[in-house]
């Protein structure tokens, strides 16, 4: 299934495949800023203390997609993935 991003849709955001990892791992909250593709984003992402930072050609990952072995990348939240299940009758 694919979710189709959208400018001021709030996505996570990952620095890195390592920070996942780390104990109480959190990502960033990020809004999409524009859309390049259902794959590709740019963000403003918050860091943790609240700052925010601009990226851009970020990759989006849908759900089936695996986790990139280095590089930042964004994904959706699992509430997000719950309801575009339920509006897709999966």
């Amino acid at each position: 299934m694919i979710i189709e991003p959208t400018v001021g849709r709030i996505v996570w955001y990952w620095v890195n495949p390592e920070a996942m990892d780390k104990p109480h791992a959190q990502p960033e909250a990020a809004i999409v800023t524009y859309v390049h593709g259902t794959r590709m984003i740019n963000v403003n992402a918050f860091t943790h203390d609240g700052m925010p930072v601009a990226r851009t050609s970020v990759p989006l990952l849908q759900e089936s997609d695996v986790i990139p072995d280095q590089g930042d990348f964004c994904q959706w939240m699992p509430y997000q993935i719950g309801q575009a299940k339920k509006h897709d009758g999966g």
